[in-house]
């Protein structure tokens, strides 16, 4: 059976993220999967990110969602990296 196709998605990145990608967002060609998913795909290819991926959290058409839910193509996502400070 052949691969679903891909389309682009478009995710907006934020702080220490942003500072990694240098860009405010990022492309990754997506055929649809869970945020774990995306974890992954951005993981590949964007790898500078991977030192932030897995401690930030994931917003899903304005809400923040769980590495099970499912993402589909053309969502509106962000990656919001830990915040510290005091």
């Amino acid at each position: 059976m052949p691969a679903p196709p891909s389309s682009p998605l478009t995710v907006a990145l934020f702080a220490g993220m942003a500072e990694l990608a240098g860009a405010r967002s990022v492309t990754v060609a997506w055929s649809g999967g869970s945020v774990a998913d995306l974890r992954r795909e951005l993981g590949v290819a964007h790898p500078k990110l991977i030192p932030l991926l897995e401690r930030s959290a994931v917003a899903v058409a304005g809400q923040y969602a769980t590495d099970t839910q499912p993402v589909a193509a053309g969502s509106e996502v962000a990656i919001i990296p830990p915040v510290s400070g005091g």
